[in-house]
């Protein structure tokens, strides 16, 4: 019985040194706060929060469920995971945060100090960091810390509405607490009587189901981590608590894909309305018909998607020895903490999921140094950012621990800080990668939009439109017109197929000026190919360079008195 109490009290001082680095990264936490807040300032005056057209539209499909001619949460939509915009709707309520964008940075803002909390304690409980023990452990994981909370892509993402930062958060978290709950298990194995802490295995469950809520890319990490915790168990079988906790965890991270599938069918009538529907990335490809260098071919895909990975961190081909150090860490955690390097592994995942996306899912992605030589989703190579930055940390620690004697560890250090800042001050110099996708799709869209949006700001404030906001649901925010002043495709039962009647947006269009003011259509949209044009007064015509001609109709003589007549 003391020998047994002895080995337990062993093993909870083993978990009090491996939970330092989680009770020591509050400190970390006001430098990312002001990197954060720092940055979302810069990019806020400088307008560049919702340069994105998904970053306008996520503000948007989460303003649309509390102001809308048909309000609810079945203004989600499919397509896009719902949890990002639910985590908006606090912040977008007020119209000043709606308008301007803030509304949506918030939760990403907050995501990304999680991270970089996040990756510390990952790599911090990978390498065992304890500031007396192994103080290089510690230095590992600020350096994965650093390299994580720099990237200038991903401080510029944080500041706006897009998901990145949310899932990476959500992504580095639920392997940290996986990471935990293999080494409990682990203990338990070598220790009998050790206690099983569950309580990082629900953890890494609640951050898995979330990261399935905010990208498709968590389905994916879902099924790999599923197959890690299947394993443990039937290596466990005979453990009862182990064996238990496990089949609770592979039902609670089932649950989500299952009840997304269950959604689409009752609402859209296809469970893989998402994948296939209307609004799908399948649907955008074909209409757009954008080339895709590596369809149906999934090798190259996987060169693709790696090269974007690398020009988020660096620029040109000196990402080649990011890829080439994350290579080598690899092979040093495969050969020095074993067990421990399962994270690392699984931080690979994205290499996976995005060369079949990329190959055989519709969702091409091009960089800026390869054909067709014009940025476009650049923005998923940061999926490997995780990755690289722990990499970053288990080599930096490995090699100054290891190499060369451990007599020129500070050297060593010195030099991988070194190689850090001049691969991001060369980001910076050429500005992210990001930002400058981000910016051809602003300057695309924006003479359109803001053509309309000054005829529309010219017109009644208490006016009634007829618009299909799907791809220009900015208009209305920028004018500062609330969106339950627009009937549009969403205020419909889409169970109802494939024609309601009953519905406002299909009564609009058959009788505009029963229920709006003015009617707002662009060549090819849904009002264009669904609207009886019978009395109605066609207002304005707006052209802009490369994009569709735009209409604005009045639907009553007396109120277009004061308005604008013309063609531009």
């Amino acid at each position: 019985m003391a020998q047994r109490k002895a080995n337990a009290g062993r093993a909870a001082k083993a978990t009090v040194t491996v939970a330092a680095p989680g009770q020591n990264s509050a400190r970390l936490t006001l430098v990312p706060t002001l990197v954060s807040i720092f940055s979302f300032f810069y990019y806020f005056r400088h307008s560049d929060l919702l340069l994105y057209g998904d970053a306008v539209a996520h503000i948007n499909i989460a303003r649309r469920v509390f102001d809308s001619q048909t309000p609810g949460l079945l203004q989600l939509g499919t397509v896009w995971l719902p949890l990002p915009h639910l985590l908006m709707i606090p912040f977008v309520w007020p119209n000043t945060l709606w308008q301007s964008g803030v509304g949506g940075s918030i939760p990403s803002m907050m995501a990304y100090v999680l991270g970089v909390i996040g990756v510390y304690r990952l790599v911090g409980g990978m390498l065992g960091a304890d500031a007396q023990e192994k103080p290089m452990g510690v230095v590992g994981a600020a350096t994965a810390a650093l390299v994580y909370g720099a990237n200038p892509n991903l401080i510029y993402m944080q500041a706006t509405a897009m998901t990145e930062s949310v899932y990476l958060a959500l992504f580095v978290w639920t392997v940290a607490y996986l990471a935990e709950s293999l080494r409990s298990v682990s203990r338990r194995e070598q220790t009998p009587d050790f206690p099983l802490a569950t309580t990082w295995l629900w953890r890494c469950a609640l951050c898995l189901a979330a990261a399935e809520l905010t990208r498709y890319d968590g389905w994916f990490l879902a099924g790999v981590i599923g197959m890690t915790v299947a394993l443990v168990a039937l290596r466990h079988w005979n453990d009862r608590i182990v064996r238990l906790a496990s089949l609770k965890f592979l039902l609670a991270i089932s649950l989500v894909p299952i009840l997304w599938l269950v959604y689409n069918a009752a609402i859209y009538g296809n469970a893989l309305a998402f994948a296939n529907g209307p609004y799908s990335a399948q649907a955008i490809e074909q209409r757009v018909g954008a080339p895709n260098p590596a369809f149906h071919n999934a090798a190259v895909a996987a060169l693709y998607f790696l090269k974007s990975a690398q020009l988020n961190m660096t620029v040109g081909n000196w990402g080649r020895f990011w890829l080439v150090a994350a290579i080598l860490a690899l092979v040093i955690a495969l050969a020095r903490l074993r067990a421990r390097s399962a994270p690392l592994l699984l931080l690979w995942a994205p290499v996976v999921f995005y060369a079949l996306s990329i190959a055989y899912g519709s969702v091409p992605v091009h960089v800026s140094t390869w054909w067709p030589f014009v940025p476009f989703n650049q923005r998923y190579g940061l999926q490997l950012l995780p990755m690289f930055a722990v990499s970053a940390g288990v080599l930096t620690a490995s090699l100054s621990e290891f190499g060369i004697g451990g007599r020129h560890g500070g050297k060593l250090v010195a030099v991988t800080l070194a190689f850090v800042v001049a691969s991001y001050a060369s980001v910076w110099r050429e500005g992210p990668q990001c930002f400058q996708e981000a910016q051809k799709q602003w300057n695309v869209r924006s003479p359109l939009n803001a053509a309309v949006e000054r005829t529309v700001m010219r017109l009644p404030r208490d006016s009634k439109y007829l618009m299909d906001l799907g791809e220009h649901v900015g208009v209305m925010e920028q004018a500062g017109i609330p969106l339950r002043q627009v009937v549009n495709t969403e205020n419909r039962r889409p169970w109802k197929r494939p024609t309601d009647p009953d519905s406002l947006w299909e009564r609009a269009l058959a009788e505009p000026a029963r229920y709006v003011d003015f009617v707002i259509v662009f060549d090819g949209d849904a009002v264009d190919r669904g609207l009886n044009r019978t009395n109605l007064t066609d207002l304005i015509e707006l052209h802009a360079t490369g994009q569709p001609h735009a209409h604005i109709y009045a639907t009553h003589l007396s109120t277009t008195r004061d308005s604008p007549n013309q063609s531009r």
